[in-house]
């Protein structure tokens, strides 16, 4: 799906479900009438049944719709309330929200992930929450199994376990790590550096690369270097 609305940036989301029974991924946007931007986010569920499922669609809804002043931990942590007060299943999540001079707020849980891209180079904003993660950091030995055991959720997150970045980059990607795990970092910069691509591409890319997860990307459109955004004005 691609989505233009005068004044934002132009944004791609697609979704596969792969070989798994269910498509546990989910994606959300929104922009408040009168804010700054849009505010997205993706959300992975745990595990592989409907719980699973249900708590992604929940997390990435309630973290979209934080308003922008509360910041993207508050919406971790809002995503983390309307989680533990409607379903029993858990997810991993990453948000995105304008920053004050362009750019981009992050916060995440989990291994979701975030990239700044702006046409050429493609920067990780993100580090993953898992064991292997935690591990690696200590020099430790990892196993492959480790890769795939997050050390913080939606559901358990403490306020400072919440993963925080900022970026100024206009271009931003969000990704399950059904996509970002079969393209790695080169696999995603070669699709994206072809012209007319966005997150229907990745998400190919991945499975075809033997992806056996969801797959989920949410890709924003890196400015052209000519441009500028004009606000539309809204009704309240």
């Amino acid at each position: 799906m691609i989505t233009t609305r005068p004044g934002y940036p132009r944004w791609h989301t697609a979704s596969a479900q792969g070989p798994r029974s269910l498509n546990a991924d989910a994606v959300g946007a929104y922009a408040a009438a009168g804010g700054p931007g849009i505010v997205f986010a993706l959300a992975d569920g745990v595990g592989d049944e409907p719980a699973a499922a249900r708590a992604a669609r929940i997390a990435s809804a309630a973290a979209a719709r934080t308003p922008v002043h509360k910041g993207p931990v508050e919406a971790v942590l809002a995503a983390q309330r309307a989680v533990r007060e409607q379903t029993t299943g858990d997810a991993v999540l990453v948000v995105a929200m304008p920053a004050e001079h362009g750019g981009y707020r992050i916060a995440w849980v989990g291994d979701a992930r975030a990239y700044a891209w702006d046409g050429t180079t493609l920067g990780r904003l993100t580090t993953d929450h898992t064991l292997a993660e935690y591990f690696r950091a200590r020099h430790q030995p990892v196993t492959p199994r480790m890769e795939h055991v997050v050390t913080t959720s939606v559901r358990t997150a403490k306020p400072d376990e919440i993963g925080t970045a900022e970026t100024s980059s206009a271009g931003l990607l969000l990704t399950s790590d059904g996509v970002h795990k079969p393209l790695t970092g080169s696999g995603i910069r070669a699709v994206l550096a072809r012209p007319g691509t966005g997150a229907a591409e990745l998400v190919d890319a991945a499975l075809a690369r033997g992806g056996s997860d969801n797959a989920t990307a949410l890709y924003v459109e890196p400015l052209e270097a000519d441009s500028e955004t004009v606000r539309f004005p809204v009704a309240a």
